[in-house]
């Protein structure tokens, strides 16, 4: 019945964000971990397994009803990475006290199938998963810290819409640093307004541009710093509507685009893969033309993508709470962050 009770709580996570009450990649993100603790700690499992398979049961659920959401599927990703290592070294631990004949007869490593039940894996996942959600809490921070390092006094920055991970990165440069940020208003939600209204009250000289204008100022900007969705497995981006025509732009004029991302925004998606449909979501027309009824708008189809589709080489860096590292070594941050046995769930 607990697992009964856990699915529940996993429905109640996936209405959330179709109902918008969980709109923030990191709200998300810490829910999905707090309900993957909860599994772990109270869960009826007896084996890794057991609980690799429950785990992979809710990705599955997820990707089932949201198949463009992926800050959740990636933290439960990471959380199978953390079972088999977990596993792993208390099978070692285990293997100290066997005999010669017992080592020698045992499955290797590589071959694991993690059915045995073994002393406090519970307890030493738990702990695990504990220091993660420690880290995620903690990502904005570490992210902002490196402000200093990316901005400089009397640049000229640029932005779209409104990212809270990019707002506070500008916000810790502007302590210490003098410069001018332009925030493209990311029409049709027009959130660019709300951000550049929150940088203002920080002292930071802010000018608002619409959408089509961008290509016109780019050639003063010395460089984009923007936030994203997520992180396609080969380093491109599935970022807001409108982004890629800005990186387009800074392509042109050679300016860098430099992109904020927590961990859990990396996913070992591809854009080219077979469920390509799913990259993106419409909403409705009503953003971007008001309703109105005649012969021709009767003969027309209009569409409202809420992203874009960034390629790799429009990006310049990321940066995340470990660093900075180019698109082209997105592949060994994943490597580092889930099992290849769990890329493709």
């Amino acid at each position: 019945m607990p697992d009964v009770e856990n699915l529940l709580d996993i429905r109640r996570l996936i209405s959330d964000i179709q109902h918008k009450k969980l709109v923030r990649s990191y709200d998300i993100a810490l829910r999905t971990e707090e309900l993957l603790e909860e599994l772990i700690s109270k869960g009826q499992w007896k084996s890794a397994k057991e609980l690799m398979n429950l785990v992979k049961t809710r990705i599955q659920l997820v990707r089932e009803n949201l198949p463009q959401e992926a800050t959740a599927p990636n933290i439960m990703r990471h959380t199978l990475k953390v079972i088999r290592e977990e596993y792993q070294s208390a099978s070692k631990k285990k293997d100290e006290g066997q005999s010669l004949h017992e080592l020698v007869t045992a499955t290797p490593s590589n071959v694991l199938d993690y059915s045995d039940s073994l002393i406090d894996l519970r307890s030493s996942i738990v702990d695990h998963l504990t220091e993660y959600k420690v880290e995620l809490e903690s990502s904005s921070e570490n992210i902002a810290a490196q402000a200093l390092e990316h901005i400089h006094t009397n640049e000229i920055i640029l932005t779209v819409g409104k990212s809270k991970t990019v707002e506070k990165f500008l916000k810790r440069a502007a302590k210490d640093r003098t410069f001018n940020v332009i925030v493209v208003e990311g029409a049709p939600l027009y959130d660019g307004h709300t951000m550049a209204a929150s940088l203002a009250k920080s002292n930071i000289q802010t000018t608002v541009i619409a959408d089509s204008a961008v290509f016109a100022m780019m050639s003063r900007v010395n460089k984009v710093i923007i936030g994203t969705h997520t992180v396609l497995a080969n380093g491109g981006l599935r970022a807001a509507s409108g982004i890629h025509a800005v990186a387009l732009a800074a392509k042109h004029y050679s300016v860098p685009v430099m992109v904020l991302s927590h961990m859990y925004k990396f996913s070992p998606t591809y854009v080219g893969s077979p469920n390509h449909e799913a990259f993106n979501v419409c909403v409705s027309p009503a953003g971007v033309i008001p309703y109105a009824t005649g012969p021709i708008l009767k003969q027309i189809e209009v569409y409202n993508p809420v992203y874009d589709y960034v390629p790799p080489e429009l990006v310049t860096l990321f940066i995340s709470h470990q660093g900075g590292n180019s698109p082209s070594y997105v592949y060994r941050l994943l490597s580092e962050l889930y099992h290849q046995d769990d890329y493709d769930l």
